[in-house]
């Protein structure tokens, strides 16, 4: 049983901060341009320094994605970005193109190159291909199962990593190749632009009858055919210890700090109790499948790791997320006075009952006594996103704890 890597997604230096303080190995994060992600918020060349720079002091490592499909016209400027990268020091470049992960060759040797899932990395000989070109870690396919991983192990280099995905959304299309997006709307997915249409509400027209939208019906449940299950694995942390995996990976790079927290805190919890023993996992598990129920997620489901998913992985009656918290903001600095310095996220009142969010796993229940702007002038609610205030709560919070509220 190999001692894995908790790898967790950051949209922004907020979350990235949020991550590392709530139990990540490492985080992953895209930059400007190059990523998956065109829709997150990213982080400008500065907010990486920060971050790695953060990050490193509390011994977290910090990957980059760098894994669109390219284009001709991309080229020039993946090399000047591998230059920029190369003067902040990123622990790796997770790349999906053989020309992008050429370049990062010759431009930043030093820095680990790591292959994308969006490379389709199925098999164990496409691990020996990539291992071989100088790639030190394989992102698996969501396809694959939890035995096909095992021979994967089995098969390569033991200092051949292996990099899984066990939480977070499903795509609809083979390892994220899906040209919806792009045929729906001239948005390439592959370049980072998806608009998500397999969550889209679909139906039938009968070419005869333009403008009659029939629905489309499966065993009576609705309409949203391709609208999958997130992936949760929080069940079954033993079967994945035992299967070789070196980083377990969770999705999220558009989520908030607040499902960045309770995931990560989660499943930091989960591996540690299960590494310690069996026993304490097992009794440990109540606390974690309502943890993991506490950040905004739609039903779950195991994927493909225990062979082909039927029917029941996929939600027919809504395109929607399960929400039980909503988030307020992160605990900066407290001043002298007891006042929680944030940055309001969703709106609150004075007399309130919230939580504080801790990240050793406690959960605190409080009142909001007082809320005063930064001009110390006092406010019965915070309305106004993103607002800096001072709060002040009828319980301790510190540095880097999550307000939420129970919905």
């Amino acid at each position: 049983m190999r001692k894995p890597e908790l790898l967790i997604p950051a949209s922004s230096l907020e979350v990235l901060k949020t991550a590392v303080i709530f139990g990540a190995d490492a985080v992953y994060i895209g930059g400007e341009a190059f990523g998956l992600r065109a829709k997150a918020k990213n982080f400008s060349m500065e907010e990486m320094k920060e971050g790695i720079e953060f990050a490193h002091a509390r011994g977290v490592k910090v990957y980059v994605t760098a894994n669109i499909l390219a284009h001709n016209y991309d080229l020039e400027g993946v090399e000047q970005y591998f230059r920029e990268l190369r003067e902040i020091h990123p622990d790796a470049l997770i790349i999906a193109d053989p020309g992008v992960f050429s370049i990062a060759k010759q431009v930043c040797p030093e820095i680990e190159r790591h292959i994308s899932t969006q490379a389709n990395n199925t098999n164990y000989e496409t691990y020996r291909f990539w291992y071989e070109l100088g790639a030190k870690r394989i992102v698996s396919a969501r396809e694959l199962s939890l035995e096909e991983i095992r021979q994967i192990r089995a098969h390569i280099p033991d200092d051949c990593e292996i990099e899984t995905f066990i939480h977070g959304a499903m795509c609809i299309s083979y390892s994220g190749r899906c040209l919806l997006s792009n045929y729906f709307t001239g948005r390439d997915a592959n370049r980072g632009a998806c608009t998500h249409p397999c969550r889209w509400k679909y139906a039938i027209v009968e070419e005869t009858r333009p403008g009659e939208y029939l629905p489309v019906y499966e065993n009576e449940r609705g309409t949203y055919i391709f609208n999958s299950k997130d992936l949760c694995m929080i069940e079954h942390i033993p079967e994945i210890l035992e299967s070789g995996i070196d980083s377990l990976k969770i999705e999220g790079r558009m989520k908030t700090a607040l499902y960045v927290a309770t995931v990560a805190r989660t499943y930091r919890k989960a591996i540690d109790d299960c590494l310690q023993s069996r026993e304490l996992y097992e009794k440990n598990m109540p606390w974690y499948l309502e943890q993991i129920s506490n950040c905004t997620y739609r039903q779950f489901t195991t994927g493909f790791f225990y062979g082909k998913p039927d029917e029941s992985a996929q939600i027919y009656d809504s395109n929607t997320y399960v929400k039980e918290y909503t988030y307020l903001g992160i605990v900066g600095n407290v001043t002298e006075e007891g006042l929680c310095k944030i940055e309001q996220r969703n709106k609150f009142s004075v007399g309130e009952k919230i939580e504080i969010m801790k990240p050793d796993g406690e959960n605190i229940r409080t009142k909001v006594l007082q809320i005063l702007n930064e001009e110390g002038q006092e406010q019965d609610s915070a309305p106004h996103p993103k607002q800096v205030l001072y709060v002040r709560l009828d319980q301790c919070a510190d540095h880097y704890d999550i307000l939420r509220r129970q919905e």
